[in-house]
């Protein structure tokens, strides 16, 4: 496979607009993980996101915008929604909600839904480079359809080829996991649809009790049963390894091949999670076990993670 261009410093911005104009693919640097952009008005590139990815039309994307006031643009945010993008953007909030009929993110980036999901990436050169676009970025996880997300430059050009234009290099993803999703739509209750590198006490200590996503439905990215699975099987909740494993750990004084966090901290561990799942993966074994991790601050989303991880692989889509 041939590689994109890896790109960084001042031409990368220039160049990654120009390939937009164009309709085409760019790699883009996140504080969550590396995003898949294209310009979310334009039908045509939004559907090379989803060719690229092997990802279900049915599933929706991301709209990535400059601040607030280009958010509220695209959806209709009541004061509770507000409250959430003023506290958390820029940064690992995405919210859900009703679409703005005045906006230019085209339907097939909404899966045809009547909400739309909204996010300001903390990342200087994204927020560099939606602020020149000028509109807003269509950009999910940059990995092939339910596999690890990525979290560096090689992984997007290792992952897609010349299927992306370039790769604009901004470093390691510093969460290293996505954005939590919150759904505020109606009169209806905040729901919480994706735990990601906000912990829940935080987003309810400004909108009360979050609930939990409707069963079955799917109005966010990273609700499908299987999704962000290495090629080795997971054993979760594992005390040590078994013949032929390779084992990733947590907490200190733990005998295993990698460890999440010496120090039992979540948000390290959240940071760690895909690069070293990838990196288990590359050695060769059919399993990886993976210590107990707790729930507590980060460790819900990576709990999520790792159960969506381990899900049986059959014929339904993922993401």
């Amino acid at each position: 496979m041939v590689s994109p261009p890896i790109v960084q410093g001042d031409e990368s911005i220039e160049l990654a607009l120009a390939a937009l104009a164009d309709g085409l693919l760019v790699g883009l640097p996140t504080e969550t993980v590396y995003g898949l952009a294209a310009d979310a008005s334009n039908p045509a590139a939004v559907a090379r996101i989803f060719a690229a990815k092997g990802r279900p039309s049915f599933n929706p994307l991301i709209a990535h915008v400059a601040g607030v006031s280009e958010g509220a643009a695209e959806g209709q945010m009541d004061h509770r929604a507000l409250a959430l993008a003023e506290a958390f953007w820029p940064g690992p909030l995405t919210l859900v909600v009703p679409v703005n009929p005045a906006g230019v993110t085209c339907e097939l980036a909404r899966a045809g839904l009547s909400t739309i999901g909204l996010r300001v990436p903390a990342h200087p050169l994204a927020r560099e480079l939606i602020s020149a676009h000028g509109g807003p970025l269509a950009a999910p996880s940059a990995n092939p359809s339910g596999k690890l997300s990525p979290t560096s430059a090689h992984d997007v050009a290792e992952a897609f080829g010349q299927e992306v234009a370039l790769v604009i290099n901004g470093g390691p993803s510093s969460a290293g996991i996505e954005s939590a999703i919150v759904a505020v739509v109606g009169d209806d209750q905040p729901r919480l649809l994706r735990p990601g590198a906000i912990a829940r006490a935080e987003l309810e200590a400004l909108v009360g009790p979050l609930g939990a996503r409707q069963s079955g439905s799917i109005d966010a990215p990273g609700q499908l049963s299987s999704h962000y699975a290495p090629r080795a099987a997971l054993r979760l909740n594992a005390s040590s390894r078994r013949p032929g494993e390779v084992l990733l750990g947590f907490g200190p004084g733990k005998e295993a091949d990698l460890n999440l966090s010496v120090n039992s901290d979540t948000v390290e561990a959240a940071a760690n999670l895909y690069r070293m799942l990838r990196e288990l993966d590359s050695m060769g074994a059919d399993t990886i076990a993976v210590m107990p991790i707790p729930e507590y601050g980060l460790g819900e989303a990576i709990n999520d993670r790792l159960r969506r991880a381990a899900a049986p692989r059959n014929p339904e889509p993922t993401e």
